[in-house]
């Protein structure tokens, strides 16, 4: 059963954190939910798993290193792709506000998407960190 639990409280743990990181740096963090930010959600829910299963199954493990090389391709894609994604949304909006002088007739798109190295290192480290106290538990 914590197989099955390991991401969701990975899941639930990374976003009740960056909704308070993103309060205290913002003020108002509802309007930051989504992707992007720190920590990483999709490193945190990858790498909790990934760790559960090295510290009760092994580290030499088959489906640990399945998992590795899945969380590897989590990683790229957020560093890499939705960053990028991101990096365009920025410059569509700048290219909209310049030539729409009417702001409402057109929605305005989501310029954080992917992350930085740094926060996908804090979702690598609250995985670890969960997926160990997980291990404990369980």
């Amino acid at each position: 059963m914590s197989y099955f639990l390991a991401p969701f409280i990975g899941w639930f743990v990374a976003g009740v954190l960056k909704f308070v990181i993103n309060h205290v740096r913002y003020g108002d963090a509802r309007e930051r939910i989504g992707n992007g930010g720190f920590p990483s959600n999709h490193t945190t829910i990858m790498t909790t798993i990934v760790a559960l299963i090295g510290f009760k199954e092994g580290f030499s493990s088959p489906i640990f290193g399945l998992g590795v090389a899945i969380t590897y391709i989590v990683i790229i894609d957020a560093i890499g792709l939705r960053r990028h994604v991101g990096r365009h949304a920025e410059k569509l909006n700048k290219i909209r506000k310049k030539y729409y002088q009417d702001e409402a007739s057109f929605d305005v798109l989501r310029e954080s998407m992917g992350h930085t190295p740094f926060e996908v290192f804090g979702g690598i480290c609250l995985g670890t960190l969960i997926g160990y106290t997980m291990s404990i538990f369980s």
